[in-house]
C-alpha cells in the first residue's frame, strides 16, 4: 500500500517490531532520559549561577575600594572640599538604599538574574564613564550609574542563594561573601601600584576595574529568561528544590509575603545592616587617608586597607556556616563588635605604630556583613519573605548609614584631626552589637507579622 510507509514512525518502531538478538528497551527507559537530561540542566544552570555569582561580588566594592585608595588624588584635581569628599563617601550608601528598595519589583517582573545581569552591567557602564568625568557633578553621576548596579544586586544575592540553593545558605553565602571580600581587597590594594604603573593618572587606575565588570555580565546572560519555572514534582533533588524556592521568591506562588514593617526581627535587622555598613563605609572611604595623615605612605596605607579587607576573604566562608549552625548568632554579633571596639581604640591611641594590628581587628570587624546577610536568609521562611526582608534591611541599613562618612568627614575639616572621628567610629559599636543580638534570636518575621 503506498501509505504504508508512514506507519514506520521511527518512535513508534521499538513497541512494534523486536530485532532478533536485540536487548529491549525497558519501559522507564524514556522517562529515565527526560530525567537525566533535566538534572544535567540543572547542574549546568548551577554551575552557571555559582561562577556568576562569584563574579558579581567580586564587583560589589572596587567601584568603592578603588576611590578610597585614590580620594587625596581625585579630591585634589576635582576641587573637592574635605566636606565634598565626605558627601562622595556618602554616596554608596545613598544610592543602595534609594535603589535597593526597587530590587524586589524589578525582581518580580523580570526575574532576579536578569535584574543581577542589568546590575552587572550597570557597573560596567558606571566604571567606563567615570574617569571621562569633567568635575564633581559628573563624577557623581557616574558613580551614581554604577552603585545603582551594585545596590540591586546587593539586595538580590540573598535570593539568588535562597532561591537557587536552599539547603545550603550557609557555603554560598560564604562562597559570595569571599569573593566580595575578595574584591574589596584587591582593589584597595593594586589602585595605588597599577596607577602608577601606568603613568601616575587616578583616571586610569579608577577605569580598569571597567574590564573586572564585563566579566561579570557573561555568565548572567544565559539566565535572564531563567524565571518562571514550573514547580518540580515533590522528592526531587536539592536542584529541584532551588526552583521551588525561585517561584517563591519572584512571586508566582501563592504564598503571601509578610508584613515586614511590623516585625521587630526586621527592624534589628535593618538597624545591625545599617550600623555595620556605617563602620565598613567609614573605613572604605577614610581610612587610608587616617593612616597617611599619621606618617604611613600612600602605597602603604592602601595595603592596610586592603589588609582589613582581606581578612574577609577566610572568615566570610567561615562566619555564615559557623552561623547557620547556631539558633542565636548573638555570641558572633558580639565577638566581631569587640574586635572593631579594640580596633578603633589602637586607631586613637597609635595609628601608625600598630597599624598593621588595628587594621587586622577592623578587618575581622568588618565580617558582621557576610553575618548579616545569613541571617537575612535564616529570619524568613520563604523565598518571597527573603526578598522582602533583604529589601527591607538593607534599604533601612543603608538610609542609616548615609550620615556617618559625612560625619566624619566634616569633623575631620572642623576639628583638624581624628581624634574626634576615630571616636565616633569606636562609639558607634556599642549599638551594633546591641542591635545585632536582638536581630540574631532564633525566630523568622513571619512569627512577628
Amino acid at each position: 500500500m503506498p501509505d504504508e510507509p508512514k506507519t514506520l514512525d521511527p518512535t513508534a518502531r521499538p513497541a512494534t517490531t523486536t530485532v532478533p538478538g536485540a536487548a529491549t528497551a525497558p519501559p522507564g527507559a524514556a522517562v529515565a532520559g527526560d530525567s537525566s537530561a533535566r538534572a544535567r540542566a540543572q547542574r549546568w544552570t548551577l554551575g552557571l549561577v555559582t561562577v556568576g555569582l562569584v563574579l558579581a561580588a567580586l564587583n560589589l566594592r572596587p567601584a568603592i575600594t578603588s576611590l578610597g585608595a585614590l580620594l587625596e588624588e581625585v579630591s585634589a584635581d576635582l576641587h573637592m572640599s574635605g566636606t565634598v569628599a565626605g558627601v562622595l563617601t556618602s554616596v554608596p550608601p545613598l544610592c543602595f538604599a534609594v535603589f535597593g528598595i526597587t530590587a524586589p519589583r524589578l525582581a518580580r517582573r523580570f526575574g532576579p538574574a536578569a535584574v543581577v545581569c542589568a546590575g552587572m552591567a550597570a557597573i560596567f557602564a558606571g566604571l567606563v564613564l567615570r574617569p571621562f568625568a569633567g568635575g564633581t557633578v559628573g563624577f557623581l553621576a557616574a558613580s551614581a550609574l554604577a552603585l545603582m548596579g551594585i545596590a540591586v544586586s546587593n539586595v538580590l544575592m540573598p535570593v539568588i542563594v535562597k532561591r537557587y540553593f536552599p539547603d545550603r545558605i550557609g557555603s554560598m553565602t560564604g562562597l559570595y561573601s569571599m569573593a566580595l571580600a575578595l574584591g574589596t581587597s584587591v582593589a584597595a590594594a593594586a589602585t595605588v601600584p597599577m596607577t602608577a604603573a601606568l603613568g601616575g593618572d587616578w583616571r586610569i587606575g579608577l577605569g580598569v576595574w571597567a574590564a573586572v565588570a564585563a566579566l561579570a555580565v557573561l555568565p548572567w546572560l544565559p539566565l535572564v529568561r531563567d524565571r518562571d519555572r514550573a514547580t518540580p514534582e515533590s522528592g526531587t533533588t536539592a536542584a529541584g528544590s532551588a526552583t521551588a524556592a525561585a517561584t517563591s521568591a519572584t512571586g508566582t506562588t501563592a504564598t503571601a509575603a509578610p508584613r515586614i514593617t511590623r516585625s521587630r526581627t526586621a527592624w534589628a535587622l535593618g538597624c545591625y545592616f545599617g550600623l555595620q555598613a556605617t563602620g565598613a563605609y567609614i573605613t572604605m572611604g577614610w581610612m587610608p587617608q587616617i593612616f597617611r595623615d599619621s606618617g604611613v605612605p600612600a602605597s602603604t596605607a592602601g595595603v592596610l586597607l586592603a589588609v582589613t579587607m582581606v581578612m574577609g576573604v577566610p572568615l566570610a566562608f567561615v562566619i555564615p556556616r559557623l552561623a547557620t549552625r547556631m539558633k542565636n548568632q548573638g555570641p558572633i554579633v558580639v565577638a566581631l563588635g569587640l574586635c572593631g571596639l579594640a580596633g578603633y581604640t589602637g586607631l586613637f591611641l597609635a595609628p601608625a605604630g600598630g597599624a598593621w594590628v588595628w587594621a587586622v581587628l577592623l578587618g575581622v570587624s568588618n565580617c558582621s556583613f557576610p553575618l548579616a546577610l545569613t541571617m537575612i536568609g535564616m529570619r524568613s521562611r520563604t523565598g518571597a519573605g527573603v526578598v522582602r526582608l533583604s529589601a527591607f534591611a538593607q534599604s533601612v541599613g543603608y538610609l542609616i548609614s548615609i550620615p556617618g562618612p559625612l560625619l566624619v568627614g566634616v569633623l575631620y575639616q572642623h576639628s583638624g584631626g581624628w581624634g574626634l572621628p576615630i571616636a565616633l567610629m569606636g562609639g558607634l559599636m556599642v549599638p551594633q552589637m546591641i542591635v545585632g543580638t536582638l536581630a540574631g534570636r532564633d525566630r523568622t518575621v513571619e512569627d512577628e507579622s
